[in-house]
């Protein structure tokens, strides 16, 4: 069995960050037109996205066979509960320490969170090839981000709240990297989502003046949008490819939703982007090209470098010596794949 990550999930998880930066772009949008408090539009969010979900799935008939186990009732209200902590904690810390400061602390802790906790579970550092990513990924998240306004009262607990936010998409990541059986990645995400979404709504309407909704048709359709494209379709697609991709790779995919709510930004609300910003993403942009799969041998090698039925002159000199049959054995399917 191979560990190799498949580009069909690598391309899942990128596909879930770049929905994520729509998600800026749209949320953004609503609070110019609506007006929405952000903790309600992180608690409609997730209670669209997930319900959305269910009606679909519930109209082909997937439902029926969704695990009822223990362990599966025991995931669903994990991830709920870490949706609604990460969603919660990361809007409060926008609103006390400034979008810079939360998207830095948040975006930029979580990779290194999951990096940390994977060398520590399987007692090995990361690959060279991962901390090249990790610095090219943070770095390029530092000047796209860009400095910070001056820091204020709140800076610190807003810092703080980022820093939970980070733990909160972390701890998801790493936890759903391991499957339950008969509960798969759609079912999770709608069942997971609209609970989440339940468990906000009466913090939202305390923290708020009540529970306000859009009061014309661009504002329920910005709302649509939000629980449809990058919430239901974006985590849809990063669970879904999560189960075959590392952990701090899936983390640092994330960092794609500041590079594409950025260029969004640039594109669509003529917002300028300077020379730091510029380097930014060309960084964030080469830490996804370090950590793309590599391409795989064609499907007659068996070994790199070694064509299935051809020996090197090594292993042709140790067939001739190991076999006293007159029959010449290339490999082993007993041995497994060679040490990478």
């Amino acid at each position: 069995m191979t560990h190799e990550t498949r580009p069909r999930d690598f391309a899942l998880v990128a596909f879930g960050g770049v929905l994520w930066g729509t998600g800026g772009l749209a949320g953004a949008a609503l609070a110019d037109t609506a007006g929405l408090p952000s903790l309600t539009v992180a608690a409609y969010r997730l209670l669209g996205g997930g319900g959305v979900l269910l009606l679909a799935l519930a109209a082909t008939g997937a439902l029926r066979g969704l695990a009822r186990t223990r362990p599966a009732v025991v995931r669903i209200v994990e991830t709920a509960l870490l949706a609604a902590v990460y969603q919660a904690a990361y809007f409060a810390a926008v609103q006390r320490a400034g979008v810079a400061v939360a998207t830095l602390v948040a975006l930029g802790a979580a990779p290194l969170l999951v990096a940390v906790g994977t060398a520590v579970s399987a007692r090995r550092l990361p690959s060279a090839r991962t901390l090249v990513a990790l610095a090219l990924a943070l770095g390029g998240l530092v000047l796209l981000v860009g400095p910070s306004d001056a820091a204020g009262p709140g800076t610190a607990a807003g810092a703080l709240l980022a820093l939970v936010a980070a733990a909160a998409f972390a701890t998801m990541t790493g936890l759903n990297r391991r499957s339950v059986p008969g509960l798969g990645p759609l079912p999770l995400t709608a069942t997971s989502f609209t609970l989440g979404g339940i468990v906000l709504l009466p913090f939202a309407a305390v923290a708020g003046s009540g529970l306000s909704t859009p009061s014309d048709a661009q504002g329920w359709a910005l709302l649509a949008y939000l629980a449809v494209v990058p919430t239901a379709a974006a985590y849809s697609a990063y669970f879904t490819g999560l189960r075959h991709v590392p952990a701090t790779t899936a983390a640092l995919l994330a960092l794609l939703e500041p590079l594409t709510a950025t260029i969004g930004a640039v594109v669509l609300r003529d917002e300028r982007l300077g020379v730091a910003g510029v380097v930014g993403a060309v960084l964030l942009a080469a830490a996804v090209v370090v950590l793309r799969p590599r391409r795989a041998g064609s499907p007659t090698m068996d070994a790199p470098g070694r064509a299935a039925g051809h020996l090197s002159r090594s292993d042709a000199a140790r067939a001739r010596s190991a076999n006293t049959s007159g029959v010449v054995r290339a490999s082993d399917p007993r041995e497994g794949p060679a040490p990478r």
